[in-house]
């Protein structure tokens, strides 16, 4: 497997063959003389900012001086590529509010990550690059200076002496030769050090130049959430296509065909021909009848045109027990929240009239405190929960019987397949919405269902 990083290269065979070790090198060079070049500019930053604070307070000296870390941060980001072949994980940034310089360098200032970055600068150029260089110097100056010992002999000490290091002096060819080898072992050393030395120091850098793992939750979770959002509205997108091809293709199709077999039908003299066209006719008419059921609960056209309530009025108009509805919704809400409570409306309707013995439901609600509030209501027998309770203990199922509602939760054992609750519950908290059920035995069950949402102004075609 290819090494991802200097750690995973150095316990490998063949690390001091590779290009790692000078990859750590490089790293620890380029760090020692980039923190360099860091602390003359933070010194270059402090003296101009202290020298335009004298006419304009200590405004520049403090934006200065929290800009720096910006440019050293993405500097460092890049040289981690050295030692770790993975992307450097970049804070979250705060979006400016606005387009121009002045509302750009106001959300620079306020957030917390500009100031983590300036904190990195400072640590970098007061400690971390003198221990770049002093490991350098020390795993692969001092190797070579030794392991050139006989070089040294060779040309500055005409062959009589030469000096390791200016410490030591070296007056034979036996011993310079020793020395070459000492140097030789020192730098294999020196090389497991580099790699050692640059795997810790990116670590450290990926630790002062990445997101707290609380902001890189609160980021994950905030992506997720809206790519969410992204895949409800695609998916009401295309159901509505769906919706509208049949509606407009194979639903005419078929009342061409039932109007052209009934024409037939009427011309074709008495017989097995007219038989025969009798029987197409009706089972042309039963298949238009199917199709229109089937695009209505695709997407019913009322809900599209009409919105939720009068969707729900309809709903409840051809539900087999009277329904009394009861919703104060003056205005449209989101797609996405209508076909998600209209169809937990129509899901929990049917249910009643399957499981309940009800000969009387009512279907309540608005919208009020941002939140779209439903509730459901029968004169049934109740024992909903017990239901999902016995339901929950199947093999396989989800034990927990809370009826405020969990998704193994469900009316009854056999809708666990997402005909029941667990179905409405997996629709509605998509778009973090929450289910709760109570039904006593003897009676009544209420469903309650909430969904946050707002008011909406876009067109509803």
């Amino acid at each position: 497997m290819r090494p991802r990083n200097v750690w995973q290269a150095m316990s490998a065979p063949g690390f001091l063959l590779s290009a790692w070790p000078w990859r750590a090198a490089a790293y620890l060079l380029t760090g020692a003389s980039a923190g360099a070049v860091t602390l003359v500019g933070l010194v270059v930053v402090v003296t101009v900012g202290g020298a335009l604070s004298v006419v304009v307070v200590g405004l520049p000296l403090l934006v200065l001086t929290a800009l720096a870390g910006l440019p050293v941060a993405r500097l460092e980001r890049l040289r981690l590529r050295l030692a770790d072949r993975a992307p450097a994980p970049d804070r979250p940034r705060r979006q400016p509010t606005a387009y121009g310089p002045w509302p750009w360098l106001t959300t620079r200032l306020r957030e917390p990550a500009s100031w983590r970055d300036l904190g990195h600068a400072l640590l970098f150029a007061t400690v971390l690059w003198p221990l770049d260089a002093l490991v350098v110097t020390a795993a692969l100056a001092l190797p070579l200076a030794t392991l050139a010992t006989p070089l040294l002999m060779a040309t500055v000490g005409d062959g009589e002496e030469a000096k390791v290091l200016k410490q030591w002096t070296i007056t034979t060819w036996p011993t310079a030769f020793g020395a070459a080898v000492l140097g030789l072992l020192m730098l294999v050393l020196g090389a497991y050090a580099l790699g050692l030395a640059a795997g810790a120091r990116a670590a450290l850098a990926r630790v002062l130049l990445g997101a707290p793992r609380e902001a890189a939750l609160d980021a994950r979770v905030v992506e997720l959430t809206r790519s969410r959002v992204r895949l409800v509205d695609a998916f009401e997108a295309e159901r509505r296509r769906i919706e509208r091809d049949l509606h407009d293709g194979a639903q005419q199709r078929l009342v061409a065909l039932t109007m052209t077999l009934g024409l037939a039908r009427l011309d074709a003299p008495p017989g097995p021909l007219a038989d025969q066209l009798a029987k197409a006719h009706g089972e042309a008419g039963r298949a238009l009848e199917e199709l229109r059921e089937l695009i209505h609960g695709i997407h019913p056209k009322v809900l599209a045109d009409h919105g939720l309530a009068a969707a729900v009025e309809d709903a409840a108009d051809r539900s087999a027990v009277p329904v009394d509805v009861c919703l104060e919704l003056p205005g449209r809400l989101p797609r996405a929240v209508e076909a998600a409570a209209y169809f937990v409306v129509c899901e929990a309707l049917a249910n009643v009239a399957k499981h309940s013995g009800a000969d009387r439901a009512e279907v309540t609600g608005g919208h009020r405190d941002g939140r779209l509030r439903l509730e459901i209501r029968d004169n049934g027998r109740g024992g909903a929960e017990d239901r999902a309770r016995v339901g929950a203990a199947e093999p396989g199922a989800d034990a927990d019987p809370d009826p405020d509602l969990d998704p193994g939760a469900d009316v009854d054992a056999e809708a666990r397949a997402g005909s029941g609750l667990t179905g409405l519950a997996d629709r509605v908290s998509v778009l973090d919405g929450r289910i709760s059920l109570s039904s006593p035995p003897g009676g009544p069950t209420l469903l309650r269902v909430e969904i946050p949402c707002e008011w909406t102004t876009e067109p509803f075609a």
